[in-house]
């Protein structure tokens, strides 16, 4: 199985004024297409070729030593942004599910926001900042690099 870059489910221009579209088209082209591309050679004619890339992550353990650090970045890299594509949206309506669940926790989508930016913020390096699930309470945890919770 060769991993693809996913197309985006929206236009370059939809996350305008948030992201710009030089910015999607840089990070989706380029840096996102980047990790499939090493990915893909990295695997390329061994058993993980035919694995899933969730797999493969979720077990890293598993992965040849030479392999591993390889798989973890460029995997990583890939996994988290094609996650990160699917999850925005041009539409910023304030509505219903994880909304209700956030200021419940939070009181206000405000204090929500402050404290996901503060945690983003002070990740040293690179990284990314994340909305989780944990024993069936939301939390904002932040992962090195291309790691994912």
């Amino acid at each position: 199985m060769a991993f693809k870059l996913p197309n985006l489910p929206y236009a370059y221009d939809a996350l305008e004024p948030y992201i710009d579209q030089r910015t999607m088209e840089f990070h989706h082209d380029k840096h996102h297409n980047t990790y499939v591309t090493k990915l893909n050679a990295t695997v390329e004619g061994t058993e993980l070729e035919h694995q899933s890339l969730a797999d493969m992550i979720a077990n890293l353990d598993k992965v040849p030593e030479a392999m591993r650090m390889s798989v973890r970045n460029n995997g990583g890299g890939h996994f988290n942004h094609s996650l990160f594509w699917e999850i925005l949206s041009p539409n910023s309506e304030e509505k219903g599910g994880v909304i209700d669940d956030i200021k419940a926790q939070w009181g206000t989508l405000d204090e929500f926001k402050n404290e996901f930016a503060n945690k983003a913020t002070t990740l040293f390096g690179s990284g990314w900042t994340w909305l989780v699930v944990n024993d069936g309470k939301l939390e904002i945890v932040t992962t090195p690099n291309q790691d994912n919770p």
